[in-house]
């Protein structure tokens, strides 16, 4: 334990802020550094806000406090806040953060962009990316590796693949995280045959893939569905004799469930010795997400007997499974064990399940109190996936109640008004399809994507 900040010197403030391990006694510090005007000192300062701010024990808004307080933050610690935010759950913040450093004169550097960009990934704005771009050429950084990679994943998040590959073949100094970018950017925007000729490419110019970079290239076929380009990582590995460790493994299972192949990702599941949750939740998902409903709750059945704590996302891939099968009671006392037995509060992707769930078992009323009594706000798809059943269940009451709902969220949907003229028709109530179908002519209301759940079969 630190020794008290009242019985130190100045000098040794700044040192006690290194060793801190709690919010309690580096508030302590502050206090000692605005008593002896140490806070004006700009190392001292420095090591306050890094702690704040980076430091799994700190606190991003009490940094924020302290930035603001600090009298002509030098370029470290405008860095140190942009690190921070775009690590943050808000990362756009971070580029908000580097417009007022310009305004106030401050001139970036080669470890003001990584970060920056890391951030605007967030936003998938392109236009935001072509102005750090320009920056980039303004102070002469277009030759740091870490700030072109930081472009490359930009340009492939924005999806200006020309772009990022332009940025990737004049780059002189290409590295192994370089070609994970260009190669994960491809994946990523299902250009498949591109992302295989490029990883030949890597092998053929001596890079050999690392951990980290097989992990981000199978991540990024699982989203994407390059059951290929996955293939063709998992032979390398066997080839090279490349260890599947936990992180490898957990990788390959997601990979080949998410791709339909869910026969391989058993294989691989069964065949780990060592798994962690993120591996109970890649195999119990996959099966949910393949349709074989039963195995996956009962490899949830299993996960508790190997005293494997459940985290959110296990209990999003069993409580889609008890959807798929109708199972209300056994979804019911699995959603009521998430806070009751592990402590964990149900987020909105959970009662989505919940009201799902009930909605095609029949059961409106308790839906729509389930949906009355989140934490959360319902959002388009909960109020969604209750309107569908109120048409699958010929419910009039409820779905005015959700449509009305949705109209105030997003006042134009079409879908929604659909749906409404589906019910009345099939209940006989010809003056309320008139009279919907002259709101959709009178707004034209044109038909809305996204709205599959309002189907109600999916």
């Amino acid at each position: 334990m630190p020794p008290s900040p009242s019985r130190v010197g100045r000098p040794q403030l700044s040192i006690l802020a290194d060793i801190c391990t709690s919010m309690i006694q580096i508030k302590q510090i502050h206090a000692q550094m605005i008593v002896t005007s140490r806070i004006s000192d700009h190392f001292a300062a420095s090591r306050l806000l890094s702690f704040c701010a980076l430091s799994d024990s700190g606190d991003l808004n009490y940094a924020k406090k302290v930035f603001e307080n600090i009298q002509d933050p030098n370029i470290f610690m405008w860095n140190t806040l942009i690190r921070a935010l775009a690590n943050s759950a808000c990362p756009n913040q971070a580029v908000f953060q580097y417009i007022q450093m310009r305004r106030c004169g401050i001139s970036s550097n080669e470890h003001t962009f990584p970060s920056l960009l890391k951030g605007c990934c967030s936003s998938c704005s392109i236009e935001t990316c072509k102005q750090v771009h320009s920056h980039v050429l303004k102070f002469g950084l277009e030759l740091d590796f870490r700030v072109v990679n930081g472009l490359v994943r930009g340009y492939c998040v924005s999806n200006y693949l020309s772009d990022a590959r332009k940025l990737f073949d004049e780059f002189p100094g290409r590295n192994l995280s370089i070609w994970t970018s260009m190669i994960t950017g491809y994946a990523q925007n299902f250009c498949a045959n591109e992302a295989l000729l490029l990883f030949d490419l890597m092998l053929a110019e001596g890079f050999e893939p690392n951990g980290p970079t097989i992990a981000s290239v199978l991540s990024a076929s699982a989203r994407s569905g390059c059951l290929d380009l996955g293939e063709k990582i998992h032979a390398f590995m066997l080839e090279r004799g490349i260890e599947m460790g936990v992180i490898l493994g957990t990788a390959l299972v997601h990979m080949y469930a998410k791709n339909g192949a869910i026969s391989m990702a058993k294989k691989l599941f069964d065949s780990m010795y060592e798994k962690n949750v993120a591996t109970w939740n890649a195999m119990l998902c996959g099966l949910a997400s393949n349709g074989l409903t039963e195995e996956a709750i009962d490899l949830f059945r299993k996960l508790k007997k190997e005293h494997i704590e459940p985290n959110d996302a296990t209990f999003v891939g069993v409580l889609s499974a008890c959807c798929h099968a109708g199972l209300i009671d056994v979804g019911h006392e699995i959603f009521h064990s998430m806070k009751e037995v592990y402590g964990i509060e149900p987020k909105i992707e959970h009662y989505g399940c919940m009201v799902d769930l009930l909605g095609r078992g029949g059961k409106l009323v308790e839906a729509e109190e389930l949906i009355k009594e989140m934490t959360w706000k319902a959002d388009v798809v909960i109020l969604g996936a209750l309107l569908a059943a109120c048409k699958n269940h010929g419910n009039i009451e409820i779905a005015e109640r959700m449509a009305k709902k949705i109209l105030v969220l997003e006042p134009n949907t079409h879908m929604v008004y659909v749906v409404l003229c589906n019910i009345y028709a099939e209940a006989g109530q010809w003056q309320d399809v008139s009279r919907i179908r002259k709101v959709m002519k009178a707004g034209n209301l044109k038909k809305t994507p996204g709205w599959s759940l309002v189907d109600g079969n999916n």
